[in-house]
């Protein structure tokens, strides 16, 4: 038989000869069904951003006003990053590691060719949330990149986000780490 079996078992006995021998006893009490689960923070570093730094901070702002269940902050001194973000010369894309971690790259290609950099940055984000491109999109779906051009976002797409984190809330080591590579 599996030692997992006995645990429940001794974890009682334990806290009744406890609470028999006048120490005191506690109990696990559930978590109200009604009361809802705090956002997950999800912390980006912007400090090797370079010049798209607002872009950045307006991106991750965008998603706070859209979402509930995901905060996107900027990293305390001292903190490592869930998310860091890089400018460089190329296009932009995203590395995700797992939901909520990765790499996001502001590449200046697609800045050089007029594409609007807090969309770019929302886009990115995005990806690290957990969304995949959707080419080709119209102006209404954040996830288009490229093939719509301008700053707008979709419901779907922010009710996807609000599923994988009130699920990853539920159970905030289902979290399994992954890598996907997304160049827009």
């Amino acid at each position: 038989m599996h030692s997992r079996t006995y645990v429940p078992a001794l974890a009682a006995t334990l806290t009744a000869a406890v609470s028999l021998f006048g120490g005191p006893a506690y109990a696990q009490a559930d978590a109200p069904v009604d009361q809802p689960l705090a956002a997950r923070v999800v912390t980006y570093d912007a400090g090797a951003s370079a010049e798209f730094r607002g872009a950045v901070d307006r991106g991750a702002a965008i998603w706070n006003e859209s979402v509930d269940n995901v905060e996107l902050r900027p990293v305390a001194a001292g903190q490592r990053a869930d998310i860091r973000v890089l400018a460089d010369n190329g296009w932009p894309r995203a590395l995700t590691t797992s939901l909520g971690r990765g790499t996001v790259y502001m590449g200046r290609q697609a800045v050089n060719e007029g594409y609007d950099t807090v969309r770019i940055a929302a886009h990115e984000l995005g990806h690290i949330l957990g969304l995949p491109d959707r080419k080709p999109g119209p102006c209404s779906s954040l996830m288009s990149g490229s093939s719509a051009g301008v700053p707008c976002t979709n419901a779907a797409e922010k009710a996807e986000v609000e599923g994988d984190f009130g699920a990853a809330l539920a159970r905030p080591s289902a979290t399994a780490p992954r890598q996907v590579m997304t160049v827009d």
